[in-house]
């Protein structure tokens, strides 16, 4: 039976992977003529289905972190009192400014950081209050990772690197490859099986690297600035594979991002503003100024002169 049996998928998620979008292609240009950028591929959300258990739901009730020591020497909170609720299955994407706290949220809703106060509950459980040895586990088993360098092992093939979490589980080698290879197909990676993470181009290695988050079939994916190292392009293949990947497991999606692009994949988008949720109008500010901003970014690089056009299939 095949590793992922639509049979054994969740209510409400989709039966197969959808085909991803195709990339347009590249034409050539006259040697005189700027080669204007290939556009982005549109986003396509998966349905979002009801959660029929809270226990699915990620949730953050008035979190505070505090990094250093406690008292009148501490400093601002990073996280300022946090109310969130991710819904089982659903992807959502948090932005905000650099030191706005939406990284330290992300390390605290996944158990990597223990916070100063509040409560983060998963499966009817406080991970706040779990040992450091139950969170290790949690993150292991439970939880998938996705970072913006892909953090592959660079002496291991493709193929053990997203094997890695269920050998690290105790599950046998045979059996650990052999689901790890059913995630090649539909992640487009057929054939790179053997090769080693150098190999690689980034598109790939980041697509092997949303296979080793979802092979352990988590129930929350989090997603460190998944494209900050890839041009538009490729973003948009990456995003797409996630999105679809997370849905058709019913895994829930976190993504942390400064991408408006990437943030209109998810079913939803919170803004992180001095260590709390934006509110609706500080939101709306925000989408505006960074609209404003790669609006002006764009301008310069028009002024600039002719621009290379990104490559147009993802090898």
């Amino acid at each position: 039976m095949s590793y992922y049996d639509p049979a054994r998928m969740p209510a409400g998620a989709p039966e197969r992977l959808a085909s991803p979008p195709a990339s347009p292609a590249a034409s050539p240009a006259s040697p005189a003529a700027p080669v204007a950028p290939v556009a982005a591929v549109a986003p396509t959300r998966p349905p979002l289905a009801a959660s029929a258990d809270p226990a699915r739901d990620l949730v953050a009730r008035d979190v505070v972190m505090t990094y250093g020591r406690s008292g009148a020497s501490a400093g601002p909170p990073a996280l300022g009192g946090v109310d969130l609720t991710i819904r089982g299955g659903e992807s959502l994407a948090v932005m905000g400014p650099s030191g706005s706290g939406k990284t330290t949220l992300l390390h605290v809703l996944a158990g990597i950081l223990r916070p100063t106060g509040g409560q983060v509950l998963w499966r009817g459980r406080d991970i706040a209050r779990m040992s450091d040895r139950e969170r290790t586990v949690l993150r292991r088993e439970d939880f998938g990772f996705v970072f913006q360098q892909g953090m592959l092992l660079p002496e291991l093939p493709a193929i053990e690197n997203v094997a890695l979490p269920l050998m690290l589980g105790g599950v046998r080698r045979s059996e650990a490859t052999a689901r790890a290879a059913t995630l090649f197909p539909p992640l487009g990676l057929s054939g790179l099986e053997k090769r080693r993470p150098g190999e690689l181009s980034g598109g790939q290695a980041q697509r092997v690297a949303i296979a080793r988050a979802l092979v352990a079939r988590p129930g929350v994916v989090f997603a460190d600035e998944p494209t900050g190292a890839l041009d538009q392009t490729t973003s948009a293949e990456v995003m797409h594979h996630l999105t679809q990947l997370a849905a058709h497991t019913g895994a829930s999606l976190v993504v942390v991002t400064h991408d408006e692009n990437v943030a209109r994949w998810c079913h939803g988008i919170v803004r992180v503003r001095d260590g709390r949720i934006a509110a609706s109008a500080d939101a709306d500010a925000d989408a505006d100024a960074d609209a404003d901003a790669a609006a002006d970014a764009a301008a310069d690089q028009r002024h600039a002169g002719p621009v290379q056009a990104p490559t147009a299939v993802v090898r």
